[in-house]
């Protein structure tokens, strides 16, 4: 199994950065093969490998606690970040799809994670606007402030999922936005309304005082956002 080439490298660099990142252990080049296997052309709305290394470290450096997750799919993003959690950290994974996350399960039951991650099916911003106010609230864990969570679903609604998040977050807190250069497209004068929604989350961003952000180049474009 390959990690994934960074568009936006000259391929040389690229391919030396991939040449000094950890790739996939057992549970996730396993879970890489059946999700391609699985969900066919979809199986690209899965992060690329060396972007889940990036994923853990920076749950890591935040020392997070409490995580969220909006848009799991079959797994490989939850299971990166709920493997840097401190040890009596929770994710919380926000997803619509039973079929993919069935996947998911099988996953994070391997990984020997099932004690970490909480699962709801259902439209994600219902999810998220059902949380306390102040944080998150998830069984075997105090309720507190988000520590960090992860955006990457429909790309219509990444400004309301992350106008639902930025104050349920730790000041220090760091929300993590996916597909945020879209192939380049976020560049163009455009009428699609993927590339519409992402280019109007990203000027808000921007805008937000709220936080301090920047777009890392790196898969699909990764913002990286740290509440104030």
């Amino acid at each position: 199994m390959t990690k994934s080439m960074s568009p936006w490298l000259d391929p040389d660099v690229a391919q030396y950065v991939l040449d000094h990142t950890a790739g996939p252990d057992e549970v996730l080049a396993d879970l890489v093969r059946e999700t391609a296997e699985s969900t066919g052309d979809r199986a690209g709305m899965q992060i690329a490998t060396d972007q889940g290394v990036l994923l853990s470290l920076l749950v890591g450096l935040v020392g997070a606690e409490r995580a969220v997750e909006v848009g799991t799919f079959t797994g490989y993003s939850s299971i990166c970040i709920a493997r840097a959690l401190r040890p009596n950290g929770r994710l919380l994974c926000c997803d619509v799809s039973e079929h993919w996350t069935d996947i998911a399960r099988r996953a994070w039951e391997r990984a020997g994670l099932t004690d970490r991650i909480e699962l709801r099916l259902a439209p994600a911003l219902d999810t998220l606007t059902a949380l306390p106010p102040d944080g998150m609230e998830v069984a075997g864990i105090e309720n507190g402030p988000i520590d960090v969570a992860f955006i990457d679903a429909d790309k219509g609604r990444y400004q309301a999922y992350y106008d639902e998040l930025v104050p349920r977050m730790r000041a220090g807190g760091l929300i993590c936005a996916d597909n945020t250069l879209w192939s380049g497209a976020v560049t163009n004068e455009t009428d699609d309304a993927d590339t519409r929604a992402l280019q109007q989350f990203n000027e808000h961003v921007a805008a937000d005082p709220r936080v301090e952000s920047y777009i890392l180049p790196v898969a699909d474009g990764l913002t990286l956002i740290r509440k104030r």
